[in-house]
């Protein structure tokens, strides 16, 4: 395991395309990895799926892996998004899924080092890329986050 890992996290809403992956790259960014549980959807045409992992690499010489266990379920979501739900309820529910799914043995700190977990959300507060990154830092002890 390295000695200090280097987790990053980014939101492409209200990024054009030459800001988000100008970041990526200038932030040393070896892997971006999705953890939304829509990957295919019009918010941001650069960010589809198999577009986004073509860009990455022509770009930027980064790889993409999506990762479903580190996204929040259907109901979930749903509850807190369409329903105008209560934050705290979807970060207790999040953090829950997340701990009965073990993730930090679902990724690897290989992985994770120099990664960046991605996302639709402009800021890190209200969204479940920070929680996944809070909780990997809990569980690893070794992990140095930044929202980029």
């Amino acid at each position: 395991m390295p000695n200090s890992i280097q987790l990053f996290t980014i939101g492409f809403t209200q990024k054009s395309a030459e800001q988000f992956f100008d970041t990526l790259i200038k932030s040393g960014v070896k892997t971006v990895i999705d953890t939304r549980l829509n990957n295919v959807s019009q918010l941001a045409g650069f960010t589809k799926k198999n577009d986004l992992k073509y860009f990455l690499k022509q770009v930027g010489g980064i790889d993409y892996v999506h990762i479903l266990d580190l996204a929040p379920t259907k109901d979930i979501l749903d509850e807190y998004k369409k329903d105008k739900g209560d934050w705290g309820v979807y970060e207790e529910k999040f953090l829950k899924l997340i701990s009965e799914r073990q993730i930090e043995k679902q990724v690897t700190p290989e992985l994770i080092n120099h990664g960046c977990l991605l996302c639709s959300e402009v800021k890190p507060h209200n969204c479940h890329r920070r929680l996944v990154a809070e909780y990997l830092q809990n569980s690893w002890g070794n992990v140095d986050i930044k929202h980029l």
